[in-house]
């Protein structure tokens, strides 16, 4: 007899179904031929008691399924490279998948994965409900999530940067060269690297004995155009920022159309700094300063955690959390005498 937490073998789902063990397996496996109503009634079964392998597979499939919040700019071009080069060098395949910044499309994702039962999962600035995670981990279906968007579960392996250190050092930099009115944009409330930057920047003021502004923070959505709306705002108070720290690249960007728009030159009149290092900024006019975030090598540390996963073996460590670092170009300079 079988309770709701205890996972079913293949023949207790067949009983329980009314079907035969071979109807299951094709079910459990992915195969097409069985019927839509067949299916729903398996997968709902397994939904409620869990699946349990009767034996463990003896080798993993060649598939990395990599899901993002959203195929935007450079920053999945980066992850993508990190977690294509390990897979290359294990001969497995990568697939990629796109949220459309739409969490209510996950549901429908994760039917698609389980059907593809791939080695294992990664989710990029994302993150899965409870039981979808349950759902994979009922199938051997490893997850890692990268540069999670909240804090991740204990029980769910995540690797991320130092963003707390990387807005402090920002923040840093601006007040060595002479900043005092410095201004920030961050990224949404939601996005746990939003708010460990913002935080950063917090200690960074604290720390030089200087309040933090709430008119100097502009509130983001980590792209261009709600940058270049709140650098405007910020850039026509009566007492201006000398300095602006934008929370992504993407976001400097931003800031610097609303400089060229209103007259400012970079770094003459307004310094900026910009956060990921993305290998675009490197060619903006000027050079923009900005935090390295090692994309290629958290997507790589991610990689390696999920195929140690996947070849049943434990991690050392469910956290890994890679350093940021300043990258000092042409965008960030002393502020003018009358304006310090």
């Amino acid at each position: 007899m079988t309770t709701e937490s205890s996972p079913l073998t293949i023949a207790q789902l067949a009983e329980l179904a009314g079907v035969s063990t071979a109807t299951v397996s094709k079910v459990v496996n992915g195969r097409s031929e069985v019927s839509s109503e067949t299916r729903a009634a398996v997968e709902e079964l397994i939904r409620r008691h869990g699946y349990r392998r009767q034996r463990r597979r003896s080798a993993p499939t060649t598939l990395i399924e990599l899901v993002f919040h959203a195929l935007e700019g450079d920053y999945p071009v980066e992850i993508t490279k990190g977690v294509a080069d390990v897979a290359r060098r294990h001969d497995l395949t990568v697939g990629i998948s796109d949220l459309h910044r739409d969490h209510t499309t996950a549901d429908a994702w994760l039917d698609g994965v389980l059907r593809r039962r791939p080695s294992g999962v990664i989710a990029v600035f994302s993150g899965l409900t409870e039981a979808q995670h349950q759902q994979l981990t009922q199938r051997e279906i490893p997850l890692v999530l990268l540069d999670p968007a909240d804090a991740p579960a204990r029980a769910i392996p995540s690797v991320g940067a130092g963003n707390w250190n990387g807005g402090l050092t920002a923040t840093r930099h601006l007040l060595e060269l002479g900043h005092r009115r410095i201004a920030i944009i961050t990224g949404p409330d939601s996005a746990l690297s939003s708010r460990a930057r913002l935080d950063g920047y917090r200690t960074a003021l604290d720390l030089a004995g200087l309040p933090a502004d709430p008119q100097l923070a502009g509130c983001g959505d980590f792209l261009i155009e709600g940058a270049l709306t709140e650098a405007h705002r910020l850039l026509r108070l009566p007492d201006p920022p000398t300095a602006v720290f934008a929370t992504n690249d993407g976001q400097a960007i931003g800031v610097y159309h609303a400089a060229h728009q209103l007259g400012l030159r970079i770094p003459d009149d307004l310094s900026v700094i910009g956060f990921d290092d993305m290998p675009s900024v490197r060619w903006a006019i000027p050079p923009l300063t900005t935090i390295r975030q090692p994309l290629t090598d958290m997507a790589a540390a991610a990689t390696t955690m999920l195929l140690t996963l996947a070849q049943g073996e434990p991690l050392p460590q469910n956290r890994v959390e890679l350093a940021t670092e300043l990258v000092i170009r042409e965008s960030t300079a002393p502020p003018k005498p009358s304006r310090a």
